[in-house]
């Protein structure tokens, strides 16, 4: 799907050709003296419509317009949270064949911070999967123009919205295609083809590397499958060699039926949406490829199944992790945190600024937080308040965790340096605890996206998140870093200054 960006305003708007305009209408709205402004305001008088969240109006062949259908969307406050929600309600009608081309704007100047959440929620609503359908008819909706009164003050959070739904839309894409679709080695072309955008690299190791490396945690994990694991290494290199990346780590496991602890048979089929985690930094590198952010990020995805056949790592073995520490394995189904540390500790060798891992890690994260807000874990406050600023500001919203010292009592092993797993008590603690062991003195944070990747039910399918989160996050840390690097020349002159103050002599 296209997006464009065009100044318009109602009146402009009012002569555009297309299947839908659709028209974002706040509590604020005060009508001018075109069409459009009269039919909504009368709408409003008669009571037909209300400017209030989740109302809407739908007319057809209206004179006041040159679209086939106008709807008007209520938007409340007009905040970002209720445009997004007004955008999604057309879901039903973007979905349709007839829908070829549409036009959004507001009825009230847009703010250009709503801009990108409007592309994403058009891109949401329309999004349709068909990879593994027969008969699927793929979306209909092409072009999308977006109007806006100030095309220049909107267009950096347009491209963002742009390249965030071209993210997102891959890392659905992979999340929800089913196992025999989506093995390490598909995951791993994945990965490759994104190589082919400028400024990526991508490295695949197989399993005689990752045994030279000593990924001893990780192949336990991956010997009870006919899969090759695959370990992918992406780097996205925006800035000079000197500046130190971001390292983000997604848990890859394609299938997972917990090993010899094997799952109950109800859903296991959602278990293909256990690599949720590496979909996502597929995902992340997609938009910077769109965007080409002054940055350096790193991505990891250890990607393997984890499958109960005779070769299966059983409960109470050892294993010994690439860190040289020793784990005993008390749960098979505990394997993402075993993919995971072996990931951790390869990424100490890129010196990062930070690392954030993300995974579909726990039941106990879903039981803690449900659907809405991802788990998020730090041993930095900084990054904690990044990540969770970074939530707010695109949608995709996490919250903290504690991560105090006591949790780790419960992963003490008679055999091992430690156990994979601890009680059933604060079951998403004690694996983040689990983690931090692996990750040195580098800030660090972890997201269990259990209950947010992916919806079940009806609405069955990958939600794309955190792509948005993380991307925020991604930016706002390279704004930051350019903004320390400008502020750099000055303060080394004030410093010199001082300290010739401080040389001379007295006046007398």
């Amino acid at each position: 799907m296209n997006f464009d960006l065009k100044k318009l305003d109602l009146e402009a708007a009012a002569i555009e050709k297309c299947d839908l305009l659709a028209v974002l209408v706040p509590e604020e709205f005060k009508p001018g003296r075109d069409e459009l402004s009269a039919l909504v305001a009368q709408a409003i008088k008669q009571g037909d419509f209300s400017p209030k969240v989740g109302k809407h109006l739908q007319c057809y062949g209206t004179p006041a317009a040159a679209a086939k259908r106008v709807v008007f969307l209520g938007t409340g406050d007009g905040s970002a949270r209720a445009v997004r929600q007004a955008v999604l309600s057309l879901s039903g009608l973007l979905k349709g064949p007839q829908i070829k081309r549409m036009v959004v704007l507001s009825a009230s100047p847009l703010a250009a911070s709503h801009v990108s959440i409007a592309v994403q929620a058009v891109a949401e609503a329309s999004y349709v999967y068909t990879t593994t359908k027969s008969k699927a008819e793929a979306r209909a909706l092409t072009r999308c123009v977006v109007g806006v009164a100030d095309v220049a003050a909107a267009r950096a959070e347009f491209d963002a919205g742009v390249a965030l739904v071209a993210g997102i839309e891959l890392a659905r894409e992979w999340g929800n295609r089913p196992a025999n679709y989506a093995t390490p080695t598909m995951l791993a072309d994945a990965a490759k083809a994104l190589a082919k955008q400028p400024r990526i690299q991508c490295k695949v190791h197989g399993p005689a590397e990752v045994a030279k490396l000593g990924m001893g945690a990780f192949m336990a994990v991956a010997q009870g499958t006919e899969q090759p694991l695959r370990f992918i290494e992406l780097h996205y290199r925006g800035a000079g060699k000197d500046v130190p990346a971001v390292v983000l780590v997604g848990k890859g496991i394609t299938f997972d039926t917990g090993g010899i602890s094997i799952k109950p048979a109800g859903e296991m089929d959602e278990m293909k949406f256990d690599m949720c985690g590496a979909a996502s930094v597929l995902g992340v590198f997609k938009a910077l490829a769109e965007l080409q952010p002054t940055l350096n990020v790193v991505g990891l995805i250890p990607a393997c199944e984890n499958m109960p056949d005779g070769r299966a790592v059983k409960p109470g073995d050892v294993v010994t992790s690439m860190s040289g520490q020793t784990i005993e394995i008390l749960n098979t189904d505990a394997e993402g945190r075993l993919v995971l540390c072996d990931a951790l500790t390869y990424a100490a060798r890129f010196k990062p600024a930070a690392i954030v891992d993300i995974a579909t890690l726990t039941g106990a994260c879903v039981i803690a937080l449900g659907g809405v807000r991802s788990g998020l874990y730090a041993n930095r406050d900084e990054l904690a308040h990044a990540l969770h600023q970074a939530g707010e500001a695109s949608l995709d919203p996490c919250w903290r965790m504690p991560l105090d010292d006591e949790y780790a009592e419960g992963l003490k092993s008679n055999f091992a340096d430690m156990g994979n797993v601890a009680g059933r008590a604060g079951g998403s603690i004690t694996a983040a605890k689990f983690l931090q062991k692996f990750v040195g003195d580098f800030p660090w944070a972890h997201l269990d996206i259990a209950g947010t990747a992916w919806k079940g039910g009806a609405a069955k399918g990958s939600t794309g998140r955190p792509v948005g989160l993380l991307l925020q996050y991604l930016l706002a840390h390279a704004s930051n870093a350019a903004a320390t690097a400008k502020s750099k020349p000055a303060a080394t002159v004030r410093a010199k200054a001082l300290k010739t103050a401080r040389r001379a002599p007295s006046a007398k």
